[in-house]
């Protein structure tokens, strides 16, 4: 059975760091494209990041963009969302998804068909 699990969340000072981790399990990682989203509370939920299935190629949404960091370790099955300088806005439940069918990198939740769990994130004083 295909399974993403999120963790790393927790709670964490503005200017702090966080590194979420997606495992997958019941399939090989290195064959598809891997998506981070995230939802704030009262707000829909938005791509954060992506990252292509050789890793070579990612994307970023502009709210996070030279703080946050995609990559992938294929050897131990899990994709990472490094998290520098945290802001308040950045609190919210992030969440990993992948698609079978996706051939290239895209923030776009629709075409996602499986998701993890989730993992919380909270960035307060």
């Amino acid at each position: 059975q295909l399974q993403l699990v999120e963790s790393g969340g927790g709670l964490v000072q503005p200017g702090g760091s966080l590194r979420l981790s997606c495992a997958a399990s019941g399939f090989t990682l290195d064959y598809y494209v891997i998506g981070w989203f995230r939802q704030a509370p009262g707000k829909e939920r938005e791509g954060v990041s992506c990252i292509s299935k050789s890793g070579g190629s990612t994307i970023y949404a502009d709210s996070v963009k030279g703080r946050f960091t995609i990559s992938r370790d294929n050897a131990k099955n899990t994709v990472y969302l490094q998290m520098n300088s945290l802001k308040p806005e950045d609190t919210g439940v992030y969440y990993c998804a992948t698609d079978l069918r996706l051939l290239f990198c895209n923030l776009k939740g629709a075409q996602y068909e499986y998701w993890g769990q989730g993992t919380e994130i909270t960035v307060s004083s």
